[in-house]
C-alpha cells in the first residue's frame, strides 16, 4: 500500500455544553464513551462536506452518536479563499469557529489527527487514541502529491511547499501565499495547475486573475505565467479567455500543454512538455489526490495495471467504499462516477450536497427504508475583476441515463456579469448558514 505523509492535537468538545475535556494522549487511549443507543457514525475531516454531514445527521438520526474528527482548530472555507487573498472579503468570511456548530447541532467534535484505521475492528486511531465506529465517512479532501515531482526527496517537497505554497489545503499556507502576495515587488509568478481532477476546477484561472487584478490596481510591474496541462482553458473556457485578453493583456500567459516534466524549486526552473520556464516566485501546484486518510484505510481505487488511482474505490451512487459498505466517501477525496465525464466537480457545492445525500442514506438504511439514490449538482462563481466586481460562472447538471450511467451538461455562463458576484455571495451565505 502507498502511504503518503502523515496527517494536530487538540482537545474533546462535549455537545451542549461549550465545555473542552483535556485529553491524556495514548495511542491505545479509548478516547469516549459511547452517546445514546444508536449507532455512533465517525466523520473524518471538518470541511464543507464533514461539517455539513455532522450538521444533519443528528437532525435526520436523533439517537446517533456523531462524531467529527477535524486537526484545525477552526473551518476554513475554500469557496471565496481566492477573494480573501486580495481582501474582497476579510478572515472573519472564509474563517470560522467549529464548537458553535458542534453545540448546536448535538454532535461531538475533537481536534485531533487521524493516523490509522483498523476497519476489521471498527477503529479509527489518532494521535489521542482510538475511537470506534459503527459507520464512517471520510472527507479528508485532497492531499498535495509532491512525490509525482520529486518520488521520495521529502527535503524537496518541503521546500517547495514552504517558499512556494498553493494554500489550496485550508491552513497556515494560504496566510503564507497572501503576504507574499502582498509584499510581490515585481518579476514574473509562475502558476502550474495540477492535471484533472483536480480541487475546484476553475478556482487556479480565478485565482490568476485576481493577483492580475492586485498587480495591475497597484501598478507592480509583475508578470504570471499559467502552465497549464490541459489543450485549453477549462472549465469556462471563453469566459477566461476573455478575462486574460481584455483585462489583462499584458500580465496574463497562458500556456496550454504545459505538462510539468521537472520542477528545481532551488533554481527557480521548470521543464515542461511546453517548453522549460524560469520564475522570481511562483504557486506551485503539484497534482492532487485523494486525501491520506483515505490511503490509510487503504481504500484507494486501482486502474487495470493495478495502480493506484489517486482516488477512492466507491459505488458511484451510493458513495460507499467498494470493499467495505460501512465507509462512505464525501467531498473532493470522492472516485470515478463515469467514463462519460469521470469525477464530480470537486467543489465545496459537490462537497455540500453529496454529505446531505449520504445523510439522507445512512438514515434510510439504519431505519430499515429503501435506500435512494440521489444525484447532486454543481454550481462554480468566479470573480476575473475586481474593479467593478466582475464573475462569471459554471453549472453542471447530472442525470441517469437508460444504462444506470450517470451523465454531465455543462453549462457555461462566459459573460462578465456584476449580477453574478451578488449571486455568489447569496449562494456561499445560504450554504454557510446550514451547516454552520
Amino acid at each position: 500500500m502507498l502511504t503518503p505523509p502523515a496527517l494536530a492535537l487538540g482537545a474533546l468538545v462535549l455537545p451542549k455544553t461549550g465545555l473542552t475535556a483535556p485529553l491524556a494522549i495514548h495511542s491505545n487511549t479509548q478516547l469516549l464513551p459511547r452517546r445514546g443507543k444508536g449507532p455512533r457514525i465517525v466523520i473524518c475531516g471538518g470541511g464543507w462536506g464533514g461539517m455539513t454531514a455532522a450538521r444533519f445527521l443528528p437532525e435526520l438520526i436523533p439517537d446517533a452518536d456523531v462524531v467529527l474528527l477535524e486537526k484545525n482548530p477552526t473551518f476554513w472555507s475554500g469557496p471565496m479563499s481566492n477573494k480573501w487573498l486580495v481582501d474582497i472579503v476579510n478572515t472573519d468570511f472564509v474563517n470560522h469557529d467549529m464548537l458553535e456548530p458542534a453545540n448546536k447541532y448535538g454532535y461531538t467534535l475533537i481536534n485531533t489527527e487521524v493516523t490509522a484505521f483498523e476497519r476489521d475492528k471498527k477503529q479509527v486511531r489518532t494521535a489521542h487514541g482510538l475511537i470506534d465506529y459503527d459507520y464512517l465517512i471520510l472527507s479528508g479532501g485532497i492531499r498535495n502529491a509532491y512525490d509525482a515531482w520529486f518520488g521520495n526527496d521529502l527535503y524537496a517537497a518541503e521546500y517547495t511547499r514552504k517558499h512556494f505554497p498553493n494554500a489550496y489545503i485550508p491552513n497556515a499556507e494560504m496566510f503564507a501565499l497572501k503576504n507574499k502576495l502582498k509584499a510581490f515587488k515585481g518579476g514574473t509568478i509562475v502558476m502550474t495547475l495540477p492535471p484533472p481532477p483536480h480541487r475546484c476546477p476553475p478556482s487556479p484561472y480565478e485565482r490568476a486573475c485576481l493577483m492580475a487584478w492586485h498587480i495591475k490596481k497597484n501598478k507592480i510591474p509583475g508578470k504570471i505565467i499559467i502552465l497549464d496541462p490541459k489543450p485549453k482553458i477549462a472549465p469556462i473556457g471563453e469566459g477566461y479567455k476573455a478575462a486574460f485578453e481584455e483585462l489583462y493583456p499584458d500580465i496574463i500567459t497562458h500556456v496550454p500543454n504545459a505538462v510539468v516534466k521537472e520542477v528545481d524549486p532551488f533554481n527557480k526552473k521548470i521543464k515542461t512538455a511546453a517548453g522549460d520556464f524560469t520564475f522570481d516566485d511562483a504557486v506551485l501546484m503539484p497534482p492532487h489526490q485523494a486525501s491520506d486518510m483515505v490511503w490509510y484505510a487503504d481504500l484507494i481505487g486501482k486502474d487495470e495495471n493495478g495502480k493506484p488511482t489517486g482516488w477512492a474505490d466507491m459505488h458511484p451512487r451510493l458513495f460507499t467504499a467498494n470493499s467495505d459498505d460501512n465507509v462512505y466517501f464525501v467531498g473532493d477525496c470522492m472516485g470515478m462516477i463515469s467514463d462519460q465525464f469521470g469525477h464530480y466537480p470537486k467543489s465545496g457545492h459537490v462537497a455540500h450536497a453529496i454529505a446531505k445525500i449520504v445523510s439522507q442514506n445512512l438514515y434510510e438504511r439504519i431505519t430499515g427504508k429503501e435506500i435512494v439514490p440521489v444525484l447532486p449538482d454543481n454550481l462554480c462563481y468566479m470573480m476575473v475583476n475586481g474593479d467593478p466586481q466582475e464573475e462569471i460562472s459554471v453549472k453542471f447538471e447530472y442525470e441517469v441515463d437508460a444504462t444506470g450511467k450517470v451523465l454531465q451538461t455543462q453549462i457555461d455562463m462566459d459573460v462578465r456579469s456584476t449580477d453574478l458576484v451578488q449571486e455568489d455571495f447569496d449562494w456561499i451565505k445560504s450554504r454557510f448558514n446550514d451547516f454552520l
